[in-house]
């Protein structure tokens, strides 16, 4: 057959959802070709030629796919019928891989349906090129009795709705991709406080992207699209952040719906670190809340750019019955809150969220600070810049600002950029003069409003009063929809259902996804210019200080690919750099098993799969720089990777091939071949290679990304057990697979042998345990009650430091002394309190402290940036943290001025000096070197340690001391490390309950004498140092005991909400669970009351049942770890005095304190000794019934 014989071929395929006609067609074709030989005419469209089936005939559906070879003039033509019931789609795909053009069918009458989506998206992944047939055109004539101009609406309706869905699926081709397809991609997370809105608003953005393909629009805000988990739709909240990709005009919207509760919070973490920009939601009602302050200090840390969405407006018009005038004066309240937030932040004001709840003012807004504060540049969020919209995602309306200036612009005259700026804020529009004027200009007594009010407010007012009063005025949704030009179905407006009327009116009028993603597309960033500023929180900046090993190509490498990443370098020669934020787990179901994706998994050996089961872990990721592919292999890099450190750091990288790569399409997957750089994407087969999160490259030589900064740290942890022991091996491939797929968890084996699940909050451990129960582990679990961690510490403040310093010296009486068994080592303890802001520094700076003791190698890196951000750039860490030290050593002194000097010379000495730092050579605990002359006057050495912390720090000089050459010197050297080894043992199981202690700084002398000739013996096995550890461990415990201990416990920051006829119950369980109030305030505009109090850890579980079932469901409450808190009583208290012992009696019937309470109880779990009566009552006999 030569050339011009194939030109004249042609293989066809008819594709169509089911009965839309297919066969019927098909046998029309056949019944022309031939003359009939085949089929009579007559008969066509009876017979069903091509299904010959007993059971397609009887059924009247094709079920297979058949071929015919027609004549047409000179052509052939192979004509191949596939079914159209979604249970044969893969007949389908068969009849598209032999096919190279498709004839899709579409009933005139009934439309595009789901079989329709899928032939034109298998007719795409074959490159099918496709013609359209509208079928059955007569029953718009006979059925529908459509006029003319009715049914060619109808026509053109559905050849648009066909092209929509050809387009969308080459939105995502495999070719090239330049740089102005990179400037239309925004990657946008919705933060916002529980119950805020953020998954409706996601449904309604779902809902108008596709025309509604995804999701009806009558369906968003009752679906809950995001929320595909069982637990999520139980609970009606998010318990995950999950992405969708969305089109918006020429633009490409990768939305990442995160969660709201205190619980999840490090979903939020993980949506930020993806994203450039986000969507902050606001409860017009409720208002600015504790999670509010938790995502905008995310934002900020991660360097997003933030735009607000106040959301519920229609609450203040329904519930709170607000006039124009209150609801504005709310929305400025509200905005200038979260203004406040956001600039506190910036200027690094507050550490913690809820110090900067605690902070926040409750006064009134002036007019003149709102004027002055409305024409300040740095203010993040202003109404009339646009990065402001008003919305109710409930009934899907939304506008900001810049919607009213240009519909009013014609009207008044104005020009709309001009009128933008005057409609927030106090501008006055003078109808008699036509002019805008300040609050200044009115005249006194003037009831002119503010134009916000006037022009935005008063119409949106009169519309929910037309639709809502019973005697309302229907001409105003007349005049509205006559005005824009609304089309709405005429079913819709004779809807008795007022709320419907009221809902069809104003989605149509003002729609809440244009509001929204106009805004987002013009105020968010594209991943281009995001990187640029991004960068030093991305990748840090590093230099190397010293070290001539430092390989130079390597560096040079590494900073190429620090650059590609700044520059969102999409090119295929540019290095692939990709940074997962978090493995998440879908049963293997779920996974698109179509096309090459699915020829690539059949032919793979997949590890990951085998060892999953049901269950498929995805990575969550965004590509920062290159083009990923599937199949690529790539190195993947873990947070403490340094290239530099060549084979030593070899164990933290591992190489990989990606299995698939897939855009997240909510609870779907749409599988792809590539994807540029300013992507979120999901990758299989990383499951056996990542845990938490990691950085993965096409070079070795690359810096891994900074690690995600998490709000919270998992405090709540319980003991589990399978409920039969033959389950255990179950039970821990379970917890694997759980640490793996969930972010936050920690899975831990105590010294017990037990394992140890720490989760967020009581939600967040639910949670987990339905996981491990149904889905990793399927076996029945035991879970203990809530471990509870303490801390240990002494009386006292730490405030009089001066006095505390004085008494450091050893020469103080308070000292205790220990000696090692074999007499030659006599130790010699002080221990003292430090500072509160001291310790809460130690604690906070852990992981830089850590990597600033624990060294960098034969070379030293320097990062230039700190991972929290901060106001200036480039700011040393090292230095930073020193002058803390220095400020917070004398910050809570409350001496003189002249005392406060002295206490800092005194404190800088001090700081000189440190040994160590403990517990884990990085905890809150420090360990100073003594001061003191090196031979005593009995012959014996004082073993003087080496500031090595000091020095790390940059106190000191790293000057080395040479000693005399003599044994016993060399001995002490070598003990320096027992007495360290010592104190971190101490530190880390303090003398109450073996928790670690807290905020205590321990000076340790050790004299070692010399060994008499008689006790000489060879020291073969290390039993001398194991003495001196002993005896430094028993000496440091010992020296606490003696100063009066105290046990410290975690506080949660409680923030409740209820109405004033619950406020009795609620102070009644607060008070049970020995909490306390910081303050209480009527929010303003309703009737709802707001508590803000602290509550122990160790009595927070079952607290929000509690307070459930005490206020029927009228209080709600949010927690949140705030800090440690000393508990002031003396847990071996013993009255003594006559006023004690007429109190608390004679000390026999005395009851145990709280403090005691807690001690036992974590001594008894831990198995050790606890000191309590056997018998109790033992002078009285007491009979079962107890009736005497």
């Amino acid at each position: 057959m030569d050339e011009s014989d194939a030109r004249n071929i042609r293989n066809i395929c008819i594709l169509a959802h089911v009965d839309h006609g297919k066969t019927t067609l098909a046998d029309h074709l056949i019944a022309s070709s031939g003359d009939g030989e085949l089929l009579k005419p007559r008969l066509a469209g009876k017979v069903r030629y091509m299904d010959y089936l007993d059971e397609e005939q009887r059924r009247a559906i094709t079920m297979k796919s058949s071929s015919i070879s027609l004549r047409y003039k000179d052509y052939s033509l192979n004509l191949i019928d596939s079914p159209g019931h979604m249970d044969f789609c893969s007949e389908v795909s068969t009849a598209a891989r032999l096919s190279d053009g498709a004839l899709v069918l579409v009933d005139a009458v009934e439309g595009v349906h789901i079989q329709t989506h899928a032939v034109l998206r298998q007719a795409w992944i074959e490159k099918l090129t496709p013609c359209l047939v509208l079928n059955k055109i007569d029953r718009l004539i006979c059925e529908l009795r459509l006029s003319p101009m009715e049914a060619y609406t109808r026509l053109i309706r559905i050849v648009h709705e066909v092209n929509g869905i050809v387009s969308r699926h080459s939105l995502y081709k495999t070719e090239e991709m330049d740089e102005s397809d990179a400037r239309n991609i925004r990657n946008i997370c919705i933060l916002a406080h529980v119950d805020h809105g953020k998954t409706t608003l996601a449904d309604h953005l779902i809902a108008s992207s596709g025309d509604g393909e995804l999701l009806k629009p009558r369906l968003a805000g009752k679906v809950r699209y995001m929320d595909y988990l069982d637990e999520e739709q139980r609970r009606a909240i998010t318990m995950k952040s999950s992405s969708i990709s969305l089109r918006y005009k020429d633009y490409s919207l990768n939305l990442i719906d995160s969660p709201g509760h205190m619980d999840f919070c490090s979903e939020v973490s993980t949506a930020a670190r993806l994203s450039d920009g986000a969507l902050v939601l606001v409860d017009a009602v409720e208002g600015v809340h504790i999670q509010t302050h938790a995502v905008l200090r995310q934002a900020w840390i991660e360097k997003l750019t933030p735009c607000l969405v106040l959301n519920k407006i229609d609450r203040l018009i329904c519930e709170l019955r607000l006039s124009p005038m209150e609801a504005y004066t709310r929305l400025i309240r509200i905005v200038h809150e979260v203004n406040g937030i956001v600039s506190a932040y910036k200027s690094e004001k507050y550490l913690s969220d809820v110090d900067s709840i605690l902070a926040s003012p409750s006064g009134e807004i002036t007019d003149e600070s709102l004027e002055l504060l409305e024409d300040d540049e740095e203010v993040t969020f202003q109404p009339q810049k646009g990065n402001v919209v008003f919305v109710c995602a409930l009934d899907g309306w939304g506008f900001g600002v810049s919607e009213f200036a240009n519909f009013y612009a014609s009207k008044l005259g104005a020009k709309a950029d001009t009128l933008q700026k005057s409609l927030w804020g106090p501008r006055y529009y003078i109808p008699k003069t036509k002019m805008i004027v300040g609050k200044k200009s009115l005249s006194a007594g003037s009831k002119t409003k503010p134009m916000f009010v006037q022009f935005v407010l008063d119409p949106l007012w009169q519309v929910y009063e037309a639709a809502l009063d019973p005697g309302g005025d229907r001409a105003v949704l007349e005049k509205v929809i006559k005005s824009f030009n609304l089309i709405i179905p005429q079913r819709e407006l004779q809807n008795k259902d007022p709320k419907n009327l009221l809902q069809s009116v104003m989605s149509r009028w003002l729609p809440l996804s244009d509001a929204v993603l106009s805004m987002a597309v013009k105020h968010l960033p594209d991943p281009i210019s995001a990187q640029a500023y991004r960068i030093p929180r991305l990748v840090p900046e590093r230099k190397v200080i010293g070290g001539n090993e430092v390989d130079s190509s390597v560096l040079a490498e590494a900073e190429l690919v620090r650059r590609s990443i700044e520059a969102c370098d999409s090119s295929r020669d540019s290095p692939c750099v990709v940074f997962v934020s978090k493995m998440f787990a879908i049963p293997m179901k779920m996974i698109p098993q179509g096309g090459d994706h699915r020829e690539r998994m059949n032919g793979l050996n997949d590890d990951d799969s085998k060892s999953e089961s049901d269950e498929c872990f995805l990575a969550f990721a965004r590509i920062f720089s290159g083009v990923l592919r599937a199949g690529q292999r790539v190195f993947v890099i873990s947070a403490l990777y340094d290239p530099l450190k060549g084979e030593s750091s070899q164990k933290y990288i591992q190489e990989a091939e990606l299995h698939s790569i897939y855009l997240m399409m909510g609870q779907g997957l749409k599988p792809v071949n590539e994807v540029k750089a300013g992507n979120v994407v999901a990758i299989r087969g990383l499951g056996p290679y990542i845990s938490k999160s990691a950085t993965l490259s096409s070079t070795r030589n690359c810096w891994p990304l900074a690690s995600m900064e998490f709000q919270v740290s998992p405090t709540l942890r319980v003991a589990i057990e399978p409920s039969d022991p033959s389950d255990m091996s179950a039970l821990m491939k379970g917890l694997r697979l759980l640490n793996r797929a969930d972010p936050f968890v920690e899975i831990t084996v105590s010294a017990r042998g037990e394992h140890v699940l720490a989760a967020a909050g009581e939600v967040h451990l639910e949670r987990c345990i339905k996981d491990l129960t149904d889905r990793f582990a399927r076996v029945n679990i035991e879970v203990s009650s809530p471990l509870v961690s303490y801390r240990e510490t002494i009386e006292g403040d730490g405030s009089n430091l001066l006095e505390s310093l004085r008494s450091l010296s050893l020469n103080a009486s308070d000292y205790v002394e220990k000696r090692t068994p074999n007499g030659r080592c006599v130790i010699r303890v002080h221990v003292m309190k430090l500072p509160h802001s001291l310790t809460k520094l130690l604690d906070e700076s852990t992981d830089l402290l850590g990597d600033i003791i624990g060294g960098k190698g034969s070379h030293s890196i320097k990062i230039l940036e700190s991972q929290s951000p901060s106001l200036e750039e480039n700011v040393d860490p090292v230095e930073a943290l020193k002058s803390q030290l220095v400020e917070a050593g004398v910050s809570s002194s409350s001496e003189t001025e002249n005392d406060r000097e002295k206490c800092k010379a005194e404190w800088a000495k001090l700081l000189k000096r440190i040994w160590a730092l403990g517990p884990r050579e990085k905890g809150p605990n420090i360990l100073f070197a003594p001061d003191g002359k090196r031979i005593c006057e009995d012959g014996s050495i004082l073993v003087r340690g080496s500031p090595h912390v000091s020095q790390r720090l940059g106190f000191t000089e790293d000057s080395t001391e040479t000693p005399p050459d003599s044994a016993l010197y060399s001995e002490a050297l070598t003990l320096e490390s027992s007495i360290v080894s010592g104190f971190q043992l101490a530190t880390a199981s303090g003398p109450l309950c073996d928790e670690p202690m807290w905020g205590l700084a321990f000076t340790i002398e050790s004299h070692l004498a010399e060994d008499s000739e008689t006790e000489k013996q060879p020291e073969n096995f290390g039993i001398f140092t194991g003495q001196v550890m002993t005896a430094v461990k028993d000496a440091c415990r010992a020296a606490v005991l003696q100063t009066n201990p105290r046990i410290v416990e975690a506080m949660y920051f409680c923030e409740l909400n209820t109405a004033p006829e619950y406020l009795g119950p609620m102070y009644a369980v607060l008070s049970r669970r020995r909490a306390r109030v910081l303050k209480e305030e009527m929010q303003e505009g309703s009737s709802l009351f707001t508590v803000h109090a602290y509550v122990p850890v160790s009595e927070s579980f079952g607290f929000a049942e509690e307070l459930r079932k005490g206020t029927s469901g009228g209080a709600s409450a949010l927690m949140v770890l705030s800090h440690w808190e000393m508990l002031e009583e003396d847990p071996f208290f013993v009255p003594k005095t006559e006023e004690e012992i007429e109190e608390f009696g004679d000390g026999a019937s005395v009851l145990p304190n709280t403090a005691r309470k807690l001690i036992n109880a974590v001594r008894r779990r831990k198995g050790l000794h606890v000191e309590e009566k056997v018998v109790q009552h033992a002078t009285k006999q007491r009979t079962l019934a107890r009736k005497v």
